[in-house]
């Protein structure tokens, strides 16, 4: 069983909901990354979607957009995340690291290349936001053969026959963009959040996670009640951004924004 498989089943089994908090790698500074990483999950993170920063972060929105800026001024490369990940796998085997950007760094490295590093390293899902199914007839496999899960998006108008095939072609989980727009955007209303779920899961036995608009307590609670996993990421990256030089403010804020959600989901 995947360490992605064996999480939910754990957390299904505790009747808890999988508190998967985003950052941005590199972002404010290399040096930070991995210490964060342990820090969210002593906070309560289950999963940690970790971003490779890319030039051109097509579906996020201004404030993950600029942690990819940071992290790239620094010169942070998907080798220096899968060098992380190795870092982080030194005192941590059991909590799934996915990794989550686009495609370019990926194809750069090669597909076969990535997916081999990936596995060396301890990365358990990659989601690509820019490789649909339809385009991932080379890379799926080999992703599937070194035990990454690829992970994909549905969308509020995402239709009935669409669900089923993307669906079919992930692992892991499916992620549900819960709004239309970027990261970072706009309102939740959590009915109709409800009411998409409850569709998704006449297509999948996949555990589904949502994400975009989460931004507090309140919000990961709501959600935490239709959802098999509550993913924020603008909320955490805001706080790496609001004190870029203080490393140890960084993780305490971030620490204390986890701790509120894990414990608005449990109770």
């Amino acid at each position: 069983m995947s360490r992605i498989a064996a999480c939910f089943a754990a957390l299904k089994a505790q009747g808890k909901t999988a508190l998967v908090p985003y950052i941005t790698a590199g972002d404010p500074h290399p040096s930070i990354t991995v210490p964060l990483m342990h820090r969210m999950v002593e906070a309560g993170a289950d999963i940690i979607e970790l971003g490779v920063p890319f030039s051109d972060p097509m579906a996020d929105g201004p404030t993950i957009q600029l942690a990819h800026e940071r992290a790239l001024a620094h010169g942070v490369s998907l080798r220096d995340i899968l060098g992380m990940v190795t870092e982080f796998r030194q005192t941590n085997q059991t909590t799934p690291v996915v990794l989550m950007g686009y495609l370019n760094p990926i194809e750069i490295m090669g597909y076969g290349a990535f997916a081999k590093a990936a596995e060396a390293a301890g990365v358990d899902g990659a989601l690509t936001v820019d490789l649909p199914p339809e385009e991932g007839a080379e890379a799926l496999p080999l992703f599937r053969q070194h035990g990454i899960d690829p992970i994909f998006l549905l969308s509020p108008t995402t239709p009935a026959a669409r669900m089923k095939s993307v669906a079919e072609a992930g692992g892991g989980f499916v992620y549900y963009v819960s709004l239309k727009g970027v990261t970072g955007a706009s309102t939740l209303d959590v009915g109709v959040v409800a009411g998409r779920i409850t569709q998704i899961r006449e297509h999948t036995n996949l555990p589904l996670g949502v994400g975009f608009g989460i931004k507090d307590a309140a919000t990961a609670a709501a959600v935490a009640k239709v959802a098999d996993a509550v993913v924020v990421g603008s909320a955490v990256v805001r706080l790496a951004e609001a004190t870029p030089d203080d490393h140890a403010a960084i993780m305490n804020a971030i620490s204390h924004l986890l701790e509120s959600m894990r414990a608005a989901m449990d109770a």
